[in-house]
């Protein structure tokens, strides 16, 4: 029977071909301090240069490299969710490709582990070469997600993490297709520690995060994890009936006071579209409450292997 690894790493990758040789080579030199039967998990999520060429001329030298290519972009969540799937060593680290999350952290955060702990975070304690807007964007949105949710996910943190193998069955348990893996994880509520870094820029090519993903993986995580939205619509409910109710109260002491006088349209038009833009916005967070629902109802595979290290082309739902 083969043994099991004792670390995983998974890596999800998009269109990194340049960064993929010393990405493994620092990768499976951290890694194989801790253990010389380490395993290595790239995921490609449906790049469109030469990275899984890249990946499987690695494979060629390392048998210890593993691959899964999907079949198209799925998204950086989903794409670390293959790369989870696949894992087989007693603990998994997963981190970014890009370099920005040095590989030579993952024997200390193993040892954090070897310590009793289950999830075992790499903190930022600095963001080098990184723009002073999503510094200060991802600084608000950890807090606010702190702070209308009711579990506790570590601030200044990414997906840059260990976990232990009774965290990633539990983590396959929860198949929902918005994924927020930081979340789910911190959800779970196994013991927690972390080790702090400084995270440096990229070491070839383009951001791969845009405005756009950022703020579809910040609605993941809001939508995901608290309902203080739908509250929100009900707030504005209420404050708009109260204020629906003044108008009304204004509208009978004008009648009362001043008789026949007709009141200006200003104050008609203003009441109206104040409460049709309210109503807009709680419609929007409603529909998009229920088309979470509909894509979980709907049962599609979250992901589809092209192909892998291992033969499978399969879909994993």
């Amino acid at each position: 029977m083969k043994q099991r690894p004792e670390v995983s790493l998974v890596v999800p990758v998009l269109n990194e071909e340049a960064i993929i040789p010393e990405l493994v080579k620092r990768s499976m030199a951290a890694i194989s301090s801790i253990d010389a039967n380490a395993e290595m998990i790239l995921v490609d999520d449906g790049s469109t240069d030469g990275t899984l060429e890249a990946i499987q001329a690695e494979r060629a030298k390392d048998p210890r490299v593993r691959y899964v290519s999907l079949s198209r972009n799925f998204g950086h969540q989903m794409a670390i969710t293959a790369g989870l799937d696949a894992a087989q060593g007693n603990s998994v680290a997963i981190m970014d490709g890009d370099l920005q999350d040095p590989p030579e952290l993952i024997p200390e955060l193993h040892a954090k582990y070897k310590e009793g702990f289950h999830v075992v975070y790499a903190k930022r304690r600095a963001r080098l070469d990184e723009v002073f807007w999503k510094k200060w964007a991802a600084a608000i949105f950890y807090r606010l997600l702190q702070s209308i949710t009711r579990i506790d996910i570590p601030l200044d943190t990414g997906d840059f993490r260990l976990i232990s193998r009774k965290v990633l069955l539990r983590l396959g348990d929860m198949r929902e297709r918005d994924r927020f893996l930081r979340g789910q994880i911190a959800w779970l509520g196994f013991k927690t520690d972390f080790v702090l870094y400084d995270r440096h820029g990229r070491a070839a090519g383009e951001r791969k995060y845009t405005v756009r993903k950022l703020m579809g993986l910040a609605m993941a995580g809001i939508l995901s994890f608290s309902s203080f939205p739908l509250r929100l619509a009900t707030f504005f409910g209420f404050f708009v009936s109260f204020f629906a109710f003044i108008i009304i109260l204004y509208a009978i002491w004008s009648k009362i006071t001043q008789g026949d006088l007709i009141s200006g349209w200003t104050s008609m038009i203003i009441s109206t579209m104040f409460i049709g833009g309210v109503q807009l916005i709680c419609l929007g967070i409603i529909g998009e409450y229920i088309n979470r629902i509909s894509q979980e109802v709907r049962g599609r595979p979250m992901y589809v292997v092209g192909e892998s290290s291992d033969g499978d082309a399969s879909g994993v739902d």
